[in-house]
């Protein structure tokens, strides 16, 4: 029998920043959230969103700083709802692409807990969107795949990097600014060509928005240089070519 004084948890995606990206479920349950539980890379534009009154409980995660732990994090969830809490667990694109929905969704149905996925448009649809560089194009690229550039702990990047050089497939990758060297260095291993062109977005459809547009052999080098604001998601890919950015070095979103 169900319990009917537990709250419910809803597990949503912000989009990639642009308030307009997010979708209209979203928005209704920020707005009648008892409280919001976010993480760092959910957008000022976002957060302004939310109801003065209702209880923000940040749980951001950078590299090496973790203002909770994901395992706190899981824990706080379960409590807020035994507590009968509408809760809204806020993340950054969508809480099922490497935005670990799915470890928090089952710590909430081992306890018990009823939640709900709310799915946001991911980081690379908002770059791709933002920039004019589609993730495939007749001719240029026959798939896309999103594969993330960091591990947990600064754990080894173990990534399948034969199977990733593929010069007809558009390479996206999240979080993956600390090694892009290395990534790309394997990736060039792999006879994947230099020249292949790259594009660094940060920010991506928000008003900070800034991109990179280099190649892969330079990308590394240019990333060092300019140290852009997180979030930034990389492109690798003959679909860079077709970037709207008039200046590469510092293009910023078109109005």
């Amino acid at each position: 029998m169900k319990d009917s004084s537990l709250g419910k948890v809803f597990l949503i995606g912000a989009g990639p920043g642009d308030p307009d990206l997010l979708t209209v479920k979203a928005l209704r349950l920020l707005r009648a959230a008892d409280v919001v539980v976010f993480d760092r890379l959910v957008s000022p534009e976002i957060m302004a969103l939310i109801p003065d009154g209702t209880r923000l409980i940040n749980a951001g995660k950078a590299a090496g700083n973790h203002t909770l732990p994901q395992d706190r994090i899981n824990a706080l969830l379960a409590k807020l709802a035994t507590q009968g809490l509408r809760v809204v667990r806020l993340k950054g694109g969508d809480p099922l692409i490497f935005g670990r929905g799915s470890e928090e969704a089952a710590e909430l149905a081992g306890a018990g807990i009823p939640f709900e996925y709310v799915p946001g448009i991911t980081s690379a649809q908002g770059a791709a969107a933002s920039t004019g560089v589609p993730l495939t194009h007749r001719g240029l690229a026959a798939g896309v795949r999103y594969v993330t550039g960091h591990r947990a702990s600064d754990a080894r990047l173990d990534l399948d990097w034969q199977s990733l050089a593929d010069p007809d497939t558009t390479l996206v990758v999240y979080m993956g600014t600390a090694n892009i060297a290395e990534i790309a260095f394997e990736l060039m291993r792999q006879k994947l060509p230099s020249q292949t062109p790259v594009m660094a977005v940060s920010a991506a459809t928000t008003p900070r928005e800034k991109r990179i547009v280099s190649t892969l052999g330079g990308i590394a080098a240019e990333v060092a240089a300019t140290s852009p604001a997180a979030p930034v998601l990389f492109i690798i890919g003959r679909v860079v070519s077709l970037c709207d950015a008039a200046q590469p070095a510092k293009a910023v979103r078109y109005a």
